[in-house]
């Protein structure tokens, strides 16, 4: 069986000089919730999984001037589409574990800043996910990685640095945090806000503290209102990493911590807190680059805006307090899968077997506001 594995696909589709046809064969519903960017889809599940000849008169269909890589969601029944196109004179290939496998993929590079030290930004295009690597003088520190603690450290090896702190932004509810992992396996410090390490071995953050990797001094802003525990952290004054608290287009949604049963307040409240965070960060240069933990697309890194720029184009910035909390608590968009789940995860309240964990965060993102 010919097959490409998700990290050969996505180097493929970075290439300039590359041409694929990226065929999804999964229900249009599944298709339109999340998949590959560029990719076409013609949906033939359900004809291949029953009887795979039924269908050949939807794939002959497909253009044959470039090489096919058939997508489904755990890469099985694309096997078949495979299969019925190479029968029909089609160059295909599946892709391994499918869209299951894409969502591991990890993509990173260094962003311009204007601090002497080095930051990598490590994206996943699968999941919508931003993290980050801080290098400064031998010392590195991590922020907001994923579950899979190779892509981090091949980084700091990278930059034959010591791995000094591990940090999360908040309790993410889309995908599971491999911080505290990643901090055990060093024997170095997992840093979260103790309203989100609700029942997890961390050391807390709080406002206004300073914590130095190298020669950089990174400084702790409480902004609540995404989660109770939601920071901010101002890396020298150039950048700044905010989590889910402001995105490039948009903001942090405020009823997740509400609806998976781990905070005591409601999304008006939790919208008003959202307010008042912003602000705090609102203050700052306009020349600063603000660095969120996700974006709601297939991010190719590095993904970065300067607060200047997102003044002017992002509208929930621009909004009165009462039309924000309005908006932010009334208009809400579909939940990330599991995300009570996740989210019990990333604060201590439930154990998950690890073959279990890539299974739980699969799916879009969806921490934005809109």
């Amino acid at each position: 069986m010919s097959e490409i594995t998700p990290d050969k696909l996505s180097t493929r589709l970075q290439a300039a000089d590359e041409i694929l046809f990226v065929l999804d064969i999964r229900n249009e519903d599944e298709f339109e919730d999340w998949h590959i960017p560029g990719s076409e889809n013609v949906p033939v599940y359900d004809e291949l999984k029953e009887n795979p000849a039924n269908a050949d008169r939807a794939l002959s269909d497909v253009p044959d001037e470039n090489e096919i890589v058939t997508v489904c969601a755990a890469g099985v029944i694309s096997r078949k589409a495979t299969e019925r196109l190479q029968t029909l004179g089609y160059d295909a290939k599946t892709l391994v574990d499918g869209m299951n496998g894409w969502s591991r993929v990890h993509r990173s590079a260094p962003i311009k800043t204007g601090f002497q030290g080095t930051l990598v930004q490590v994206t996943r295009p699968g999941k919508g996910c931003l993290s980050h690597v801080l290098v400064s003088d031998g010392e590195a520190a991590v922020f907001d990685p994923s579950q899979y603690l190779s892509e981090y450290e091949e980084i700091i090896d990278e930059y034959d640095a010591e791995l000094v702190g591990v940090f999360d932004t908040h309790a993410h509810a889309d995908h599971v945090s491999g911080a505290a992992e990643l901090a055990d396996c060093h024997g170095i410090p997992y840093h979260l806000h103790s309203k989100d390490a609700l029942a997890i071995d961390a050391i807390p953050v709080a406002d206004g503290q300073t914590i130095s990797v190298g020669r950089l001094d990174i400084e702790v802003i409480h902004t609540p209102g995404h989660s109770e525990g939601s920071v901010s952290f101002d890396i020298d004054g150039a950048a700044l990493l905010t989590g889910d608290t402001l995105f490039h287009e948009s903001v942090g949604r405020v009823e997740l911590g509400v609806e998976s049963g781990i905070e005591d307040t409601d999304v008006e409240q939790n919208a008003e807190t959202l307010y008042e965070s912003l602000q705090r960060l609102l203050d700052r240069p306009d020349d600063t680059v603000v660095l969120p933990a996700h974006d709601p697309g297939s991010p190719e890194p590095p993904v970065t805006a300067t607060l200047g720029e997102l003044r002017e184009r992002n509208a929930d910035l621009g909004r009165d307090r009462e039309e924000f909390v309005q908006k932010l608590a009334s208009d809400l968009p579909d939940h990330p899968p599991n995300f009570e789940r996740v989210k019990r995860v990333n604060v201590g309240q439930e154990s998950v077997p690890t073959d279990e964990l890539a299974d739980l965060e699969l799916g879009p993102n969806n921490c934005a506001a809109e």
